[in-house]
């Protein structure tokens, strides 16, 4: 099985923190390999909530990894799991309040089948990378920057 996680303080109460994480359009603002995405089903931030997202993937070619909000509770966690694409993890973003901001804790998890068992060891690589981009999401959240 593929880890990764990752903690950061955000300035910003959780509330606000959800709000900018449960809405998928805002992943260019600090997921750099976020090509294009779009909301096709269901409301933005809302439980079975479905993302079309195109990712850049090995040889700057585009790759699908849409995604569906599997558990979404406001201020305090959101779920979700990869739906397309060659490698569908899981994820969850944990927040809690920490003094005046918000502690995210961002988990993947991914159980490889098949072939891909093979492939577990780039797929983990890729994974702590993701959840290293919590810096870009604080200073997104933060107004200090952004990658759009």
């Amino acid at each position: 099985m593929a880890h990764a996680e990752d903690t950061i303080t955000i300035d910003r109460p959780a509330t606000e923190v959800y709000a900018f994480l449960a809405d998928g359009t805002n992943n260019p603002r600090w997921r750099e390999g976020v090509k294009e995405i779009s909301l096709r089903s269901g409301s933005a931030g809302e439980r079975d909530a479905v993302y079309a997202q195109t990712l850049t993937g090995p040889g700057g070619r585009p790759i699908a990894g849409d995604y569906r909000i599997t558990s979404a509770v406001p201020g305090q966690e959101l779920r979700f799991a990869v739906i397309s694409g060659p490698a569908r993890p899981e994820g969850a973003y944990t927040l809690t309040p920490d003094g005046t901001g918000t502690r995210v804790l961002f988990v993947l998890d991914y159980t490889p089948t098949g072939l891909k068992k093979l492939m577990n060891g780039m797929i983990e690589k890729t994974m702590r990378a993701e959840v290293g981009r919590l810096p870009q999401l604080k200073a997104a959240i933060e107004g200090r920057s952004s990658l759009s």
